[in-house]
């Protein structure tokens, strides 16, 4: 048998032998496991630093805030995979988490990359105004503002913000969006929590190339409190048999 080559590539998550399992430097049984939290252990194993308690904090809070959003496309399509392969748990919980994009997860993702620009910029109010320029020009919807149901503050948007402090220059960046494209359009158009939620990740030093991830983390745990449900108080046939009777078969014209 040919020799092994010697390895090219590294990673700093994990490693593991006979006797230990090592996570970012530390011993996952002696240093980790009884001393984090899930979150201060998802923020310690993706970013390699030890996290402070109000990272923890804010990820919490971003986490419990978009895990559970009622039946929504995604947790329709993991009940009614569940109702196809009950035996599935995870083909449904993945069949749900499939359906988490832009329109019913949110644009926090797209919301930290402005504001990872807006911080990188001199003056934020001087940036958010050609971000805006820039997405009216080109006929584009600025992530993160406006709401088909809150017209006014979303009152998540509301209790988000106001974990962080005024100095917060994540929670500046995104209303000096706010204020550029209010100004821009002539009345108020208020951020969404989508916004929000990316303020404070920014805070909780989560890159945006991150976020959508976090996203996913907390509807996989909504998603698998919904099959509990179907499990033991299930609607898929209802959905199933409603889809079918809203839904007329006819024939094309010829």
């Amino acid at each position: 048998m040919a020799e092994t080559s010697e390895a090219k590539a590294t990673t700093r998550i994990c490693t593991s032998d006979a006797d230990s399992i090592t996570v970012r430097g530390r011993d996952l049984v002696a240093d980790v496991i009884g001393r984090y939290s899930i979150t201060g252990a998802f923020l310690l194993q993706a970013l390699g630093e030890e996290p402070s308690s109000e990272q923890i904090a804010l990820l919490d809070a971003v986490m419990v805030t978009i895990m559970e959003h009622g039946l929504m496309p995604s947790v329709i399509a993991t009940r009614l995979t569940l109702t196809g392969a009950p035996e599935s748990l995870q083909g449904a919980v993945a069949a749900g988490l499939l359906g988490v994009g832009d329109r019913y997860g949110g644009t926090a993702g797209k919301c930290g990359v402005l504001a990872e620009r807006l911080l990188a910029a001199d003056d934020l109010g001087s940036e958010a105004e050609r971000i805006v320029t820039e997405h009216r020009a080109a006929k584009l919807p600025l992530p993160g503002f406006g709401h088909p149901i809150h017209k006014g503050r979303d009152p998540r948007t509301q209790k988000l913000l106001d974990m962080l402090s005024d100095g917060s220059r994540a929670r500046a960046a995104m209303v000096a969006l706010e204020d550029a494209l209010s100004t821009a359009l002539g009345r108020p158009l208020v951020m969404n929590v989508s916004a929000a939620l990316a303020a404070l990740m920014i805070e909780a030093r989560v890159p945006a190339a991150m976020m959508r991830g976090v996203i996913l983390v907390a509807r996989t745990a909504g998603l698998v409190g919904h099959v509990l449900e179907e499990q033991t108080n299930p609607v898929g046939d209802v959905l199933w048999h409603g889809a079918a009777a809203a839904v007329a078969y006819t024939e094309e014209d010829v």
